[in-house]
């Protein structure tokens, strides 16, 4: 991995795709429905567990769309290196959404914990809250084979900003404060670096000429 990428913050190997990547500038539920909560979410298993926990809450929540049937609700417990417990479990589809998105594109999940006062993210799962961005084999990058399939974030004329732009509070809510700080310096490195190589690669197109 560190002959392909260069940089390491908090364990996590940085892909330098995350500071160019075209995206929308923010969600907005009431453009896309929340579209990309319609596939379901891989959690970790003591967010599995932290969920489940409070599950009268969440059912007291759910509205007709969405099921109550607390079994419907995730897939078998799986190996994987890329969550905290080594065991991730992925939520369940219903009606064509993640059981957890409403019929009018909101979070289940999210909505209890702001409407008791709780931080709005206490509830979320890791990768909901960081996409578009994913942690594959170590490694902090774009999710972009999910961004391909969404109408909305995925046209061109509506991705006015960068990933790393639009995922700030998600990434500060990662990595804290501090190794954010960090990231932010290497994205300024790199940026300097691509910037000088790509002017490097003009002058040379023009002497060639």
């Amino acid at each position: 991995m560190k002959d392909k990428y260069e940089k390491k913050i908090k364990g996590i190997w940085i892909d330098p795709i995350i500071f160019t990547f075209k995206f929308v500038r923010a969600c907005n539920v009431c453009i896309c429905s929340g579209e990309c909560c319609y596939y379901g979410v891989y959690t970790d298993k003591k967010e599995y567990e932290k969920i489940i926990q409070h599950k009268d809450r969440i059912i007291k929540e759910m509205d007709d769309s969405q099921t109550k049937d607390v079994n419907l609700w995730f897939e078998q417990p799986e190996e994987d290196a890329d969550f905290e417990s080594g065991v991730a479990v992925g939520t369940q589809v219903h009606n064509g959404k993640c059981v957890f998105l409403d019929k009018e594109g909101f979070c289940t999940l999210q909505k209890i914990a702001m409407k008791d006062g709780e931080f709005k993210w206490k509830y979320k799962p890791l990768y909901c809250i960081l996409f578009p961005l994913v942690i594959c084999d170590g490694v902090l990058t774009v999710d972009d084979e999910h961004i391909a399939r969404m109408h909305y974030c995925s046209r061109a004329e509506n991705q006015l900003s960068t990933v790393f732009e639009c995922c700030k509070d998600e990434l500060i809510y990662f990595f804290g404060e501090k190794d954010y700080e960090e990231l932010v310096e290497y994205k300024n490195e790199y940026m300097t670096r691509l910037k000088l190589l790509q002017e490097g690669e003009k002058t040379n197109f023009k002497v060639n000429q």
